[in-house]
C-alpha cells in the first residue's frame, strides 16, 4: 500500500493528534525550513470534497507542500453537509497536516453563514439585528454559540465580525446583507470586541474586515472594481484603531476597494500605502493580514494571478487568501507555490518579505496554544 495512502487511513481513524509533534518539519526552527514551506504558510487555499481520499490533491497539498490553511464553502464542490459529516471531514486535515493548519469558513451569522440550518447546524442572528439591540452581552452570548459550533466542528478560524460601518444600507454587499452592526463606528467597535473576546475564549481566530472599509460602497467587488474615493470617511478607521489600540492581534482582512484618497493607484489589497504605511506604520497592528479572495473580479479581471499574488505580498498581506472557484484548479496550491519561487529568483519578491509573513502567521497559531518552534 502507497505510504501517503497508509497515512490517511491511520488519520481518519485519529480521534485526536498533535501532528506539529510527530513529523520532521517541526524538529528544526521554521526560519531553517525549505523556502517551499514557508510560503505555503502564506496560502489559505480552498479545495472541493466532503471527505477525504488518499489521493485527493488537498491531501498531497498538506503532506507534501504543507500548506499553511484551508477554507471550507457550502457550494461549488461543497465541503459542509452535516455536522457529522464534516467533523469527519476536519479531523484528518488537522491530523495529516504536519503544522497546525487553519481551517476557516465564513460564519458572519445570519446570511453569511456557510454552517446553515438546512444541514443541521444551529441558527444565527445577523450582525445587523444584533446591532439593533445594541446589547454587546447578548452578542456576546451568540458569538459564543457560533464558536462554539465551529470548534465543535474541527475549525479554528471565523471570517468575522465585520466591522465596516453601515454608512450605505443599500450598499450590496455590506448594508443589504445585513452584515454591519451599525452606522456608529463606537458602537461597531461594542460589539466587534464582544465577538473577538467569545471567539478567543472558544480557541477561534477571528478576523476583521474589510479594511480600510467597506461599508460606504455601491457596489459588490466580488463582480466589479469598487471605488470608494468620495464616499470613504476616516471614521471608517476607527474600529480598527481601537481594536487595535486594545491589543488586538488576530486577523485583519483586506478590501478589494479603491480608495485614491489613500492610493491612487492600487486596490487596498494591492496597496503598500494603505497596508503598510496606514494599517501597519500608522495604526500600529502587530497581527497577520489575510487578503480578501485574490479570485475576486475586482482583482483578477484586472491582474493576472502572479501580479496579483506578488502585488498583495508587497503591498503588506501575510496570508493569502485563494477561495479556488473562479477556476477550480486541484494544482492550485503547487503552481501558486511554483509562482512565488520564480518571483524571489527574479528579485520581484524579497525572501525577507516572506520570513516576516510567516513569523507573523507562525506567531499566530503559536497564540492559539499550537506550538511551532
Amino acid at each position: 500500500m502507497h505510504p501517503r495512502r497508509q497515512f490517511l487511513q491511520a488519520a481518519l481513524g485519529l480521534t485526536a493528534i498533535a501532528p506539529w509533534r510527530s513529523l520532521q518539519a517541526q524538529d528544526l526552527p521554521w526560519w531553517h525550513w525549505p523556502l517551499e514551506q514557508r510560503l505555503a504558510q502564506l496560502l489559505m487555499v480552498g479545495f472541493r470534497g466532503a471527505d477525504l481520499r488518499a489521493d485527493d490533491p488537498i491531501v498531497r497539498d498538506l503532506l507534501v507542500h504543507r500548506l499553511g490553511g484551508v477554507v471550507l464553502f457550502d457550494r461549488d464542490g461543497r465541503n459542509i453537509r452535516s455536522p457529522q459529516q464534516l467533523r469527519a471531514l476536519t479531523r484528518p486535515l488537522s491530523a495529516l497536516s504536519p503544522t497546525p493548519l487553519l481551517i476557516g469558513v465564513d460564519q458572519e451569522g445570519g446570511r453569511i453563514s456557510r454552517l446553515k440550518p438546512r444541514d443541521g447546524f444551529p441558527n444565527t442572528v445577523s450582525a445587523q439585528s444584533l446591532g439593533q439591540r445594541d446589547d454587546p452581552v447578548q452578542t456576546e452570548r451568540a458569538a459564543d454559540a457560533i464558536a462554539q459550533t465551529l470548534a465543535d466542528n474541527g475549525l479554528n478560524l471565523n471570517f468575522a465580525p465585520v466591522v465596516d460601518l453601515n454608512s450605505h444600507p443599500d450598499n450590496p454587499i455590506i448594508g443589504r446583507l445585513e452584515r454591519s452592526f451599525s452606522a456608529d463606528p463606537h458602537q461597531v467597535v461594542r460589539h466587534a470586541a464582544a465577538v473577538v473576546r467569545a471567539q478567543q475564549r472558544r480557541g477561534i481566530i477571528s478576523t476583521l474586515k474589510h479594511f480600510p472599509g467597506h461599508g460606504s460602497a455601491w457596489a459588490d467587488s466580488h463582480t466589479e472594481v469598487v471605488d470608494v474615493t468620495h464616499s470613504w470617511s476616516a471614521q471608517e478607521l476607527i474600529p480598527y484603531a481601537q481594536l487595535i489600540q486594545a491589543g488586538y492581534r488576530d486577523l485583519i482582512m483586506t478590501a478589494h476597494i479603491r480608495n485614491a484618497r489613500i492610493d491612487p493607484r492600487h486596490p487596498a489589497t494591492l496597496s503598500w500605502p494603505t497596508l503598510t504605511g496606514l494599517l501597519r506604520q500608522r495604526l500600529g497592528f502587530r497581527g497577520v493580514v489575510i487578503s480578501d479572495d485574490l479570485q475576486m473580479d475586482a482583482i483578477a479581471q484586472h491582474n493576472s494571478p502572479s501580479e496579483a499574488l506578488i502585488g498583495a505580498l508587497n503591498a503588506g498581506v501575510d496570508l493569502l487568501l485563494i477561495a479556488n472557484h473562479r477556476p477550480y484548479d486541484p494544482d492550485r496550491v503547487p503552481k501558486t507555490l511554483a509562482i512565488l519561487r520564480q518571483a524571489i529568483v527574479d528579485g520581484r519578491l524579497r525572501l525577507s518579505r516572506i520570513n516576516a509573513a510567516c513569523a507573523r502567521v507562525l506567531a499566530l497559531k503559536a497564540r492559539y496554544r499550537w506550538p511551532v518552534h
